[in-house]
């Protein structure tokens, strides 16, 4: 890793030019009120007449047009300076109304005051994040679903009704485009480094933001129109995000880790250290902000060296996954179809690998990174408990990738608890991982209902009709069957011959089963498709559990007070006589499910033919289940009907596990 002390760059050469270069070769003097009008208005024609296009086919010649726009830009930039705050203010901030996030705009008008470097590169970063949220709210004045990506979205048909399309070529010279700066995508993959990004494109940003402001105004009162800015993503369950510890003594060590480890390249130095500063004083979403990248280019280093392909530091090929591309860095082949070796770099069980798609891209994780670069989230109301988890795992990078002479770092009474919290990491966020919660969770739910309230024996009357307590035993008879079938697959000491019912159909069982380690990391076609099937039967469920004991509740309640008519107390009666096979028959499914799940990569193992069987098997499960949801209904309540379907359903699980067509029964 010796190379992260020789890498200057991270930008390739044409790349480099463009951004540090290409505008700055006019240096003609460009008088600032050519484009800003006596009452404070861009003028927008103005600014449009430094786009140049292609004679070919009229496209934008984006070498042209950053050549011509740099003196513009400085001539931006050296306005902003020679105003003050209260002049920005009173000048600017009625037009940054729009982007729901006026007080950003007003913070980076200071960071070009003092033109730090990091600083600067920080301000783009979170404008061109708020910039593109507050268009996608614009295109949803006219059009429906918003494009995900930044390029899509300022190509748009809606944005140039809006704005015109003259505007949105100047926005695709600085952002959005490849061929232009492109300066979102450069500072947000870890590309530029402080010092390669000129202050004057972020102050020449902040002054088109002002613009697009009274464009915006212009429309929404000629077409009276109302902006409505879509809510931010609030995360929920933030103790699932709690994985590694940390404290004050662990940033300390940082700080000195990032001077010394190899996976930082020391052009990129400032940026580690902002980030860690920003996390003492609180600022999380500045912090995450400015690690995420370093993370990219780390691994990027990591990546373009166990894999022996150094010209892929300097490409956008090599980068962390998103909502729509799945990038070569964690991927398990590389598109010469060798085997990525960056997965087995990071160590077994590839915590790092799990780690980072957990975190960064699984659909029902945090998805922190294209959250935060798309503008979704609330930068003031960004959750410690996210930064924390950054940090950490940061910090055990910058631990495994150091010199065997840091031995003593790694060893640290403070670190070690750390990098072991780390060593151990399984996913959380992979739908394997999620059927697991969810299984627990009906199970907990199922759990309550012989607490619930319900009459005594002696207020159930002898009612005509309610004979089904002989079908309800022979369905407990054929479960008990069935338990005894899949005796032998499950772990030890969980059965009993006396009681197999509530021996085996237990919370004990599936949390033993659920704590089997199961591999997430490329999971094949066929597993995600069953596991999908498992994850709907789960739902079912666990709303008949919810359904019964809003139920059970409520008649109870009805009962006791004396409101129910006559067929309404026998329907209650039919309900507490199918209870009675109900949470048998639903705890049966349910370990069903997870000793299945923890078989389930032998599914890769079925010939065509049985796997088309095993999947229309489970389909049929999941429409049992579905019909449940639908009879238990407090709109149907249906409760002898759930007797036949019940009957039918375990006569074909029976079935399947006499045909041996289970999971659980290849792996025996």
């Amino acid at each position: 890793m010796a190379l992260s002390d020789s890498v200057t760059t991270c930008l390739s050469p044409p790349v480099h030019y463009v951004i540090c270069k290409l505008g700055f070769e006019k240096t003609d003097t460009y008088d600032i009120n050519n484009i800003l009008s006596e009452n404070g208005e861009v003028c927008w024609q103005a600014v449009t007449e430094h786009v140049c296009y292609l004679k070919s086919d009229q496209s934008v010649d984006y070498i042209e047009s950053i050549r011509s726009l740099g003196p513009v830009c400085e001539s931006v930039n050296l306005h902003f300076k020679s105003l003050t705050k209260e002049q920005f203010v009173i000048q600017y901030a009625l037009w940054f109304r729009w982007t729901n996030c006026s007080e950003l705009f007003l913070e980076v008008f200071d960071v070009l005051q003092y033109t730090q470097t990091t600083e600067v590169a920080l301000g783009l970063m979170k404008l061109t994040s708020c910039l593109e949220r507050a268009l996608g709210d614009v295109y949803l004045l006219i059009g429906k679903d918003c494009p995900f990506l930044l390029r899509d979205l300022l190509a748009s048909e809606q944005l140039a009704v809006v704005f015109g399309q003259a505007v949105m070529n100047v926005l695709r010279v600085f952002i959005g485009s490849p061929y232009g700066l492109n300066l979102r995508n450069v500072l947000w993959h870890g590309f530029a480094s402080p010092q390669e990004i000129p202050a004057k494109y972020c102050a020449m940003l902040l002054f088109l933001t002002a613009g697009l402001g009274q464009l915006l105004q212009t429309y929404l009162l000629q077409t009276k129109c109302i902006l409505v800015h879509r809510p931010y993503v609030i995360f929920v369950s933030l103790e699932e995000l709690d994985v590694f510890p940390l404290n004050h003594e662990m940033l300390s060590i940082a700080e000195e880790l990032v001077k010394l480890s190899s996976f930082v390249l020391k052009t990129m130095l400032p940026f580690w250290m902002a980030a860690l500063t920003a996390f003492r004083q609180k600022r999380y979403a500045d912090c995450v902000i400015l690690l995420l990248p370093q993370l990219e280019v780390g691994l990027r280093l990591l990546f373009t060296t166990t894999n022996n392909c150094p010209n892929r530091l300097l490409t956008a090929e090599v980068k962390f996954p998103s909502k729509v591309n799945y990038d070569l860095m964690l991927a398990k082949n590389l598109d010469n179809e060798e085997v990525n070796q960056l997965p087995a770099v990071l160590e077994e069980p590839t915590m790092a690998s799990e780690f980072l798609w957990d975190f960064l891209n699984h659909q029902e994780g945090p998805r922190i990174r294209d959250r935060l670069s798309h503008g979704e989230i609330s930068l003031e109301a960004f959750p410690r408990e996210a930064a924390n988890q950054i940090v950490a795992f940061a910090i055990t990078l910058l631990c495994r990738f150091s010199d065997e002479d840091m031995f003593a770092f790694k060893e640290h009474m403070v670190i070690k608890p750390l990098m072991n919290c780390g060593s151990c990491y399984r996913s959380r966020f992979h739908p394997i991982s999620r059927l697991k919660k969810q299984v627990l969770e009906c199970m907990k739910s199922i759990h309550l209902w012989p607490e619930l309230p319900t009459v005594r024996e002696g207020h159930v009357e002898t009612t005509k009709g309610l004979e089904g307590n002989a079908e309800a035993s022979t369905l407990i008879l054929m479960i008990s069957e069935i338990i005894s079938q899949l005796q032998q697959h499950m772990p030890q000491n969980c059965y009993s011959s006396d009681d197999p019912i509530n021996s085996v159909l237990t919370e004990k069982l599936l949390i033993a089963l659920c704590d089997t380690y199961i591999c997430t990391l490329y999971s094949p076609r066929p597993v995600l498709e069953i596991v999908v099937v498992l994850r709907k039967i789960s739902t079912q469920c666990h709303q008949v559990s919810e359904q019964v004991i809003a139920s059970t509740e409520l008649r109870y309640k009805q009962w006791m007070n004396k409101t129910l008519r006559s067929r309404q107390r026998h329907n209650y009666l039919r309900m507490l006589n199918s209870i009675k096979f109900l949470s048998p028959v639903l705890r049966l499914v349910l370990v069903l499910i997870t000793l299945e799940l923890v078989n389930i990569h032998l599914v890769c193992t079925k010939n065509p033919f049985d796997y088309q069987q095993y999947l229309k098997f489970l389909k049929s499960v999941l429409q049992y289940t579905e019909n449940l949801v639908t009879y238990t209904s407090p709109e149907k309540n249906k409760w002898d009907e759930t007797m036949e379907l019940t009957n039918k359903a375990l006569i074909k699980i029976r079935e399947i596990c006499d045909r041996k067509l289970m999971l659980m029964q290849l792996a025996t």
